[in-house]
């Protein structure tokens, strides 16, 4: 939960009405976690939030996000299964689907919330905290010394400068989306990262018209060309795809109806001027941080330009030899659930007196899945990254999911896979993928790298007939064969087995 704050240094008129051994700040995934973990130790320990207590992933992101991807599946087949021979009409009733977004999400909330209800009254305080150059924590009336202080205050949705003033009531976000009573006959997404991908293409299966853009050539953060190209292809069938457009102007007219909507003038590939004009605009253009208005810097905390700690410990989120942790999406190291679980688990152990706990955990390998159809995942070292170590010799395994027997049943074929593989180690580096069950290649690999397993230990495993996992063993099979050519013959860029 982001905990943004204006500073308001006005200590020398108060004095300190409470002294605490920890003060968690910021009650999302994270900060639970460090709260629940200090709590269990240390008595003297309190958690500061502004805003809902529950959490980023279920209240306005994973939860009600897979919610309407979900409806948008049903929908989707009820629509499209004429080539196995069923014929449907079907009728999407806007309302109900939001009612049942919101209804579940109410639902995944209620368990967060009785746990929070379960925690002391006197251990939790709601208000917006600062810190002030004396470096105590001021939050309503209250001025708190705290020797240690986990900081997690989350993120944002980031809008640039001027477009919510622009946009007024037709501006959307992943943090407001949620809160329609309806579907909107029309949209604008823009942005195609995880977030703008996910929700541009359940509206569209949802019978809601969209029109994506994007300042680059690239959907889901892609750094594979061929993967990214290969993704564009599989999902530019379902929405109108402005991809390496520019923004020129947006805002709200009337239209000829006398109703206000939305407009956008952009510029596409071609260097020719568009015109778009709809219900809504979702600006998904990332999320960001705002620990800079929270006064970690009076803390010693030093940020980059990007509002990232420096000196941060990536296990526990320990700020060097301060006492000062930072975790979660505040830190902007990974900002996944998975990552800001460990991490506020992590950084509640520390503060602990027997904190030997905190450093069993390792690094997590990097896994990034997108929830899209089909399913894009991004797993451990990016191809870029590779590529930049002059002295790493690596080959690409590839398997396409356009022809694969269970993709081809189902009638999801279409996809490409690449793993990278360590000539040297015989180790997976990385991999990324777009095509059907992805999610579940992705935790294959990612238990492989984490455990160092070789390419060889994966295909001694057993690969069920007939699965779309095979794929995963053409891949790994495509990498093995390529371990045995002289490394300077391998094209790795342009070979197409």
């Amino acid at each position: 939960m982001n905990n943004d704050s204006t500073t308001n240094d006005n200590s020398s008129k108060k004095d300190i009405t409470r002294k605490v051994t920890v003060a968690v700040i910021g009650a999302g995934t994270a900060g639970q976690n460090a709260f629940r973990q200090a709590n269990k130790t240390i008595k003297n320990t309190i958690i500061i939030n502004d805003g809902f207590w529950t959490t980023t992933c279920v209240t306005v992101g994973c939860m009600p996000s897979k919610l309407l991807i979900a409806a948008a599946e049903r929908a989707h087949e009820a629509k499209y299964s004429e080539e196995f021979g069923i014929h449907s009409d079907v009728t999407i009733n806007g309302k109900q689907v939001m009612a049942r977004v919101q209804a579940e999400r109410s639902h995944f909330e209620s368990f967060l919330e009785k746990q929070v209800d379960s925690w002391p009254d006197d251990k939790k305080i709601s208000g917006r905290a600062h810190i002030n150059k004396d470096g105590l924590i001021e939050v309503n009336d209250e001025l708190i010394k705290a020797d240690k202080i986990i900081v997690a205050t989350g993120s944002k949705p980031f809008i640039p400068d001027g477009w919510a003033d622009k946009l007024g009531d037709t501006l959307l976000t992943s943090d407001t989306v949620f809160e329609l009573s309806d579907l909107p006959d029309s949209i604008a997404v823009i942005g195609a990262g995880a977030i703008g991908l996910e929700l541009a293409q359940s509206f569209a299966r949802l019978g809601v018209s969209v029109t994506l853009f994007n300042q680059k050539n690239r959907v889901a953060g892609l750094k594979d060309d061929d993967i990214n190209a290969k993704a564009i292809d599989c999902l530019g069938g379902e929405m109108t795809m402005n991809l390496n457009s520019s923004i020129d102007e947006l805002g709200t007219q009337h239209n000829d109806n006398g109703n206000l909507v939305a407009f956008i003038n952009y510029t596409d590939k071609d260097d020719i001027e568009g015109y778009w004009q709809g219900d809504y605009v979702l600006v998904a253009t990332g999320r960001r941080n705002s620990i800079d208005k929270v006064g970690v810097e009076n803390l010693g905390v030093e940020l980059d330009d990007k509002n990232r700690p420096k000196n941060l410990d990536i296990n526990t989120g320990k700020i060097g030899d301060l006492e000062v942790y930072i975790v979660g999406d505040a830190n902007a190291h990974i900002p996944l659930l998975h990552v800001s679980s460990d991490e506020g688990f992590s950084a509640g152990s520390s503060v602990c007196p027997d904190n030997s706990g905190a450093y069993l955990r390792k690094p997590a390998t990097p896994m990034s899945i997108v929830f899209c159809a089909p399913q894009i995942i991004n797993v451990g070292m990016s191809l870029p990254e590779i590529e930049d170590e002059s002295d790493l010799e690596f080959v690409i395994g590839k398997a396409s999911f356009d022809n694969q027997g269970r993709s081809r049943i189902m009638g999801v074929n279409c996809g490409l896979l690449h793993i990278y593989g360590c000539k040297k180690t015989d180790k997976v580096l990385g991999a990324s993928m777009v095509g059907p069950d992805a999610e579940y290649i992705a935790h294959i690999l990612a238990t492989a790298i984490t455990n160092h397993i070789t390419v060889k230990q994966l295909l001694d495993a057993p690969f069920y007939h007939p699965t779309i996992l095979e794929g995963l063993r053409t891949a790994l099979r495509d990498v093995q064969h390529k371990m045995d050519i002289p490394y300077q013959t391998i094209d790795t860029q342009k070979d197409n087995s």
